[in-house]
């Protein structure tokens, strides 16, 4: 099978990646902009408060030792209403916002989900299911988290910087050119910060990715951990793997904490520049005392939002590395979309041919040699081989899993490249050795792939699939819960529904591999009487490992290294002694 590659084959593009945002943004306009209206009206309620603070002062300070109370009282009931207004406006925004973020990463998370069903099967060949997951969860719930805070603080900084950029003009100029001094060695500081921590989060992201995959890997397999006692060990990898999402971590978070302190180190200085510059002023009668503090109070809210911005630049910078991640998977190149004029397959018989087909999952590497066979409408066809001979390929191919390189494939005389895969593929039933079954009741499962099904049929399909005494001594019977994977029942078991599933589901051809090889050979003897006169007029292809089960096949293809090496019925290949005769002696001698 194909070699694991990372999802992330482009260069990293964080400008992309936050357009990209934006455009999720741009569905909610109407609130978006009715926040940008209420961090507006927040801000500058919030902005009149030094205003009236500097007021309150200036009051006191012409007294010269009698304070008119009444004045001063006044100043500080209007500080205390604009201030109170503030803070539920801005209560309002925080809880808009959030809305639109659950709302956002509901419609990410779908847009994952769909991206996933419309993806080839090389992709879930290739890259790890906790890989893909952590990037439905983890990396959403972080873009989701960034645009419900982190949003509202950086619209809420800009209307503030602007807000208070403008009252300190208006208070002194000469105060404002010390304190815009600092602004260039912020933004230059930030640009150089986002240059070496970007990369980190990038790595973050994926450590975790890596470690999600591991984990679930591990626990699918968590029975044949146990039965080779090899708990110790795989503590072992997981302590390493831990340990690498760990240093992720805090290479990433080490390096970004760095930031908050060191913009407030720099807007210290320009507080104490301010201090020392309005002291000369006020000596000189340049300035007020009510004036200065004002001046102060909005520096603070001038380099406030600087510094709120500093604290937060982890959380963009993270939210940034997580949405590339994201949208590398939605960038990922789909299945090929039907030929144009492509045909439905209509009316199937079942008349299968190869011909002279070659494929390779890479393109150095060759898998199928220029294969031919045919397989007659109502057929029985088995496909034998050792194992890495391509008989599971033979069925990825046939089933349009993967195009054939060369060559072609025909259905009824009809190039299956020229017809829609859901046509192709509705013609037929799959029985997988990989047995999958979903959280549901035994109904549920028996009748997935026919909608609208009775429970007369899903019976007579579990019938047929001798499954249905089981069932009958279940507590609900076919409304059994099955839990997650079929943990609550055996894998025989859930390979009989499996199988129920394919006699219920009404195609034309049938493939089955390996679909009884977890059943004993009593039930697997009477599965398939029951499944050849299920198969009357229907082609069946068949991958056996034991070669007993196809003894009564119509053609069995012998497989070796990507070629048909013979073909016959079972005494037909018998009597040649030759690669199948081999086969069959190593078997039961």
């Amino acid at each position: 099978m194909a070699r694991r590659d990372s999802i992330m084959t482009k260069p990293r593009d964080s400008r992309g990646a936050f357009r990209r945002l934006l455009s999720y943004l741009g569905a909610f306009k109407a609130l978006i902009l009715l926040v940008a209206v209420m961090c507006l009206v927040s801000n500058v309620l919030s902005l009149i408060g030094p205003s009236l603070a500097g007021s309150a002062i200036e009051a006191a300070a012409r007294g010269k030792g009698k304070v008119d109370f009444d004045v001063v009282t006044y100043y500080a009931v209007r500080m205390l209403i604009v201030y109170a207004c503030s803070s539920l406006i801005t209560i309002l925004i925080h809880m808009v916002m959030v809305n639109v973020s659950k709302r956002v990463a509901r419609k990410m998370r779908q847009d994952i989900f769909d991206k996933l069903m419309r993806l080839p099967v090389g992709f879930f060949d290739r890259n790890q299911a906790g890989d893909i997951i952590s990037r439905a969860s983890y990396d959403v719930d972080v873009i989701s988290t960034c645009m419900s805070t982190d949003v509202t603080a950086i619209l809420t900084s800009v209307v503030t910087v602007i807000g208070a950029l403008i009252m300190m003009v208006r208070i002194s100029p000469a105060l404002s050119l010390v304190a815009l001094v600092t602004v260039p060695a912020s933004v230059a500081f930030t640009a150089h910060m986002r240059k070496k921590t970007q990369p980190r989060f990038v790595k973050r992201s994926k450590s975790y990715g890596a470690m999600n995959g591991f984990v679930e890997e591990q626990l699918s397999g968590q029975k044949t951990i146990q039965a080779y006692a090899y708990e110790d060990r795989i503590d072992g990898k997981f302590d390493t793997i831990n340990h690498q999402a760990a240093d992720a971590y805090y290479d990433a978070d080490s390096l970004g904490v760095t930031i908050g302190p060191t913009m407030n180190f720099i807007n210290n200085i320009c507080l104490s520049l301010i201090a020392l510059l309005g002291s000369v002023l006020y000596m000189n009668g340049a300035i007020g005392l009510g004036s200065i503090s004002s001046f102060v109070l909005y520096s603070r809210k001038f380099s406030g939002p600087i510094n709120e911005v500093a604290n937060i630049i982890n959380e963009l910078f993270s939210a940034l590395a997580a949405a590339e991640r994201v949208f590398g998977l939605l960038d990922q190149a789909e299945e090929l979309k039907d030929a144009e004029n492509a045909r439905i397959l209509e009316n199937v018989a079942g008349n299968v041919a190869l011909e002279n087909v070659s494929f390779g999952y890479e393109p150095e590497r060759t898998i199928i040699h220029n294969l031919s066979m045919r397989a007659d409408a109502g057929k029985l066809i088995a496909i034998v081989g050792p194992t890495g001979a391509g008989k599971t390929t033979i069925i990825n191919l046939l089933m349009r899993f993967y195009d054939v390189d060369s060559g072609c494939i025909r259905v009824d005389g009809q190039n299956i490249r020229e017809l829609t895969r859901r046509s192709l593929r509705s013609a037929y039933a799959m029985v997988l050795q990989d047995t999958w079954v979903f959280r549901g009741t035994i109904f549920d499962n028996i009748a997935y792939g026919k909608e609208g099904a009775t429970m007369e049929e899903v019976v007579a399909a579990a019938k047929a699939a001798h499954i249905h005494p089981f069932i009958m001594r279940l507590p609900e019977g076919y409304h059994t819960v099955i839990s997650e994977d079929g943990g609550n029942i055996s894998k025989g078991q859930k390979q009989l529904l499996t199988i129920a599933r394919a006699m219920l589901y009404s195609s034309h051809m049938l493939i089955l591999d390996e679909a009884t090889s977890n059943v004993d050979t009593s039930t697997e003897r009477q599965i398939q009487r029951a499944m050849r006169d299920l198969m009357k007029g229907r082609t069946c292809f068949v991958i056996a490992h034991r070669l007993s089960t196809i003894r009564n096949a119509d053609n069995i293809l012998v497989v070796d290294q990507g070629d048909v090496v013979e073909q016959g019925t079972h005494e037909e290949l018998m009597r040649k002694k030759g690669f199948y005769h081999a086969l069959y002696k190593a078997q039961f001698e």
